[in-house]
């Protein structure tokens, strides 16, 4: 088993990479190509469907500044790829360098269950966890599709990745990512309900 450690290699000079893992790797490619566009700073995309990454090209592997798991509440298998993943971690990461990522959590077919499962997964992790739109609607009868949601939902969710990126590579003066960590990680809902009140 090979981890993923975050301090294995030494920061290049305005330079951050970001790992996005999805198993269905359909929101993966575009988020990917909105990130690419960033001028700003040196931006390294690398994509996988789960970890561990392959052992052979760990030599010329960059460092990894942010690993961002992408999952579509639609679908179990999503889930379970990436709480699998999980393990191939280094500790190091979870100190405001891993991030998860929900896509079509409107959609009615998502069970409110995997919904709160990925939540406490988040919160027990300390972790971001971030929403992004990638349903494609239906325009007027329902026979025309309208690309601008997905297109939105990649475009959105892609600046709020380059922030935490951003920080996690050290590239924000002052800041740090586990200050920002602290600032966005999610919070398990509790468990009380209102008649504790009364």
């Amino acid at each position: 088993m090979s981890l993923l450690k975050p301090f294995s290699r030494r920061p290049a000079l305005n330079t951050a990479t970001i790992l996005l893992v999805e198993r269905e790797e359909d929101f993966q490619q575009r988020l990917a190509e909105v990130l690419v566009e960033e001028t700003a700073v040196t931006l390294n995309v690398r994509l996988a469907k789960s970890l561990p990454l392959p052992f052979k090209n760990q030599h010329s592997r960059p460092r990894i500044d942010l690993v961002v798991f992408i999952i579509n509440l639609t679908s179990e298998l999503s889930l379970q790829s990436a709480q699998a993943s999980l393990k191939y971690l280094d500790p190091g990461y979870f100190l405001g360098k891993v991030c998860f990522m929900a896509t079509n959590a409107r959609n009615a077919a998502v069970p409110p269950e995997r919904l709160d499962t990925l939540r406490g997964l988040a919160a027990s992790l300390r972790c971001t966890l971030l929403f992004a739109e990638d349903q494609v609607l239906r325009c007027g009868s329902g026979v025309n599709i309208c690309p601008l949601q997905t297109a939105d939902g990649a475009s959105n969710a892609s600046e709020r990745l380059l922030t935490i990126l951003k920080v996690a590579a050290g590239l924000v003066p002052m800041t740090t990512a586990l200050y920002l960590s602290n600032l966005t990680m999610c919070t398990a809902p509790s468990n009380t309900n209102e008649a504790d009140f009364d």
